[in-house]
């Protein structure tokens, strides 16, 4: 059975139409990935490419014991991503405000699976696709209101470790 072992909850500004989480033990650096995908993911590092009209987004991150249960809200768009986390140090990353601390307590450095949701205000819409080569308004289904806050958009990141990793040096 799933248990959910820690919560954080924060706002952040968006710069780039990217924010991150990143792992603070780990150089980072901006993912060469394939734009057409909503997740850019690196070792240590994953980046959500958002709208051009999100100012404001609200993050929920959630670390659990092991795959936790689907989601039956609606949402404007989900992904799941795989990858190392060497320290667990976890940080919110911008491009112009660089990394934001985050106290979310993980079970031990290893390779984690990410899923992340994501829905958009209705009443700041429309949405248009940041993804490359598509500009289409996005969907935004009703609900999450309380979540949004008044934000843009609300995103929902569930986090659990698939494998322990190596301690590695601090």
């Amino acid at each position: 059975m799933s248990r959910l072992l820690d919560v954080f909850e924060t706002a952040v500004s968006p710069s780039y139409r990217l924010f991150g989480l990143v792992d603070t033990t780990v150089d980072t650096y901006h993912p060469n990935s394939d734009h057409a995908n909503w997740l850019l993911s690196a070792p240590g590092m994953v980046y959500l490419q958002v709208p051009p009209q999100v100012i404001r987004a609200s993050v929920r991150l959630e670390s659990w014991s092991t795959v936790p249960p689907e989601s039956t809200a609606q949402w404007s768009g989900r992904e799941d991503v795989e990858l190392e986390l060497p320290g667990c140090d976890l940080a919110l990353e911008t491009v112009d405000c660089g990394q934001e601390a985050i106290p979310l307590v993980l079970p031990s450095p290893g390779l984690y699976r990410m899923r992340w949701h994501w829905i958009f205000n209705r009443e700041g819409g429309p949405f248009t696709s940041p993804l490359a080569g598509r500009r289409e308004p996005l969907p935004m289904p009703p609900g999450h209101e309380e979540e949004l806050n008044g934000n843009d958009q609300y995103c929902l990141v569930q986090i659990w470790r698939t494998t322990a990793g190596k301690r590695f040096p601090s």
